[in-house]
């Protein structure tokens, strides 16, 4: 059974239609990859996903449950977490209390929260960063630290939202590492919207590509990077100069 069944799912804002009868499945424990150009409806999806956005139509089924109509919170409660382009950690609590936040969630208590929040620290390797502000932290240790509280609501599922984002390339390996951990150590299911192609194309075991609100092709990442449609719509003919067409 699929954990994640997105069917025939749009989304309009007046007359704008951001979504265009969007399908795919997601298996248990699988890392899906979410590109295509800006404006191209990939937060939009994310957003109608995890309940933020109603939908115009279509349904979203969640592991075995139709969670179409469901709220944000309640979204969350059935083990699916997401993070946000736009940095949402709070500057004025330390890191462990950022992922004590997403903890409560499932626990009332502190102490209990503490510990679950300080053995996700540490599989992020942000132990050391437990008792500093977050506004304290550079901004490749603060995405992690918005990765770590999703983590604290011990999702199924994580939606991530460009965490790669204005990262230099050692920061970058260093959130592909954490990823692969997240999905293969940790076994949880991942849907990663990416710019950087690197970290998409390495990490990813399938790609959905996304242009104008539809889905334009999906499939193995090297299938993805020789795609024609893909290449004019995202990649780029530079692209696969660079790379040899096979999306490494």
């Amino acid at each position: 059974m699929a954990l994640l069944e997105v069917d025939n799912l749009s989304k309009d804002f007046g007359g704008l239609r951001a979504n265009d009868s969007i399908s795919f499945r997601l298996a248990p424990g699988e890392l899906l990859g979410l590109i295509g150009p800006n404006g191209a409806g990939k937060t939009t999806l994310f957003n109608c996903i995890a309940g933020k956005y109603p939908v115009t139509s279509g349904r979203i089924v969640f592991d075995g449950e139709d969670i179409t109509a469901l709220r944000a919170h309640e979204v969350a409660r059935r083990g699916l977490a997401r993070t946000f382009q736009v940095y949402t950690a709070a500057g004025d609590l330390t890191v462990r209390e950022n992922v004590m936040v997403g903890c409560f969630m499932r626990t009332p208590s502190r102490r209990k929260a503490r510990e679950q929040a300080d053995a996700i620290l540490t599989d992020l390797k942000l132990a050391d960063t437990a008792d500093l502000f977050v506004s304290e932290l550079p901004v490749a240790a603060q995405k992690k630290v918005t990765m770590a509280t999703a983590l604290g609501t011990r999702p199924k599922l994580l939606l991530l939202d460009e965490v790669a984002a204005g990262l230099n390339p050692g920061e970058i390996e260093d959130i592909m590492a954490s990823i692969r951990h997240i999905n293969d150590q940790m076994g949880i299911a991942v849907i990663l919207i990416e710019h950087v192609m690197e970290l998409v194309m390495r990490t990813s075991e399938r790609l959905i590509v996304l242009d104008s609100g539809r889905k334009i092709a999906e499939g193995l990442p090297e299938e993805i990077a020789r795609n024609e449609q893909v290449i004019k719509a995202y990649l780029g003919e530079r692209y696969v100069q660079e790379h040899g067409g096979e999306g490494m």
